[in-house]
């Protein structure tokens, strides 16, 4: 089995909302379009198993002191690799790169997150608010159930 992670182009662009779609329809991941993700193709990492897209994260940039890990996702025939976790470990290790100080998960998966040193904290304690703008597209908004949790790196 050959496992590669590298930063995408915009022509994987259509596999990966592809293998994001279920996740969006259930509201448990925020609907990227072409054109966002297009934008923000350089926050990205992929995972690819035997030369499939496997999974995929994105490390955005809320601030000099702040990043947030955004779409999460394993697609279910990879899942139980570890995949998931070194994803968030690559935006780790970027976040540290980049000279950031801490990196936000707004997450269903709160023991996932706890497992990578993730701690939880209260919604009202984000500290850059302009991470509401992506809420009011959320198809639970403004009843948000998520768990606010903070890697300090």
């Amino acid at each position: 089995m050959e496992i590669k992670f590298f930063k995408p182009n915009v022509s994987h662009i259509k596999q990966m909302q592809a293998l994001v779609k279920p996740e969006v329809e259930s509201g448990k991941i925020l609907l990227r379009t072409e054109d966002e993700m297009a934008n923000t193709i350089r926050s990205y990492t992929v995972v690819s198993v035997d030369g499939q897209i496997a999974g995929f994260t994105a490390l955005h940039i809320h601030s000099i002191r702040l990043s947030e890990v955004r779409s999460l996702i394993v697609g279910k025939e990879y899942r139980g690799l570890k995949l998931g976790k070194q994803l968030v470990e690559h935006c780790i290790e970027e976040g540290k790169k980049l000279g950031l100080e801490q990196i936000l998960s707004l997450t269903y998966e709160q023991g996932f997150f706890e497992s990578l040193g993730f701690k939880v904290i209260d919604k009202e304690d984000i500290p850059e608010h302009k991470i509401w703008a992506d809420c009011i597209r959320c198809k639970h908004f403004p009843v948000c159930n998520e768990i606010a949790m903070v890697y300090d790196l």
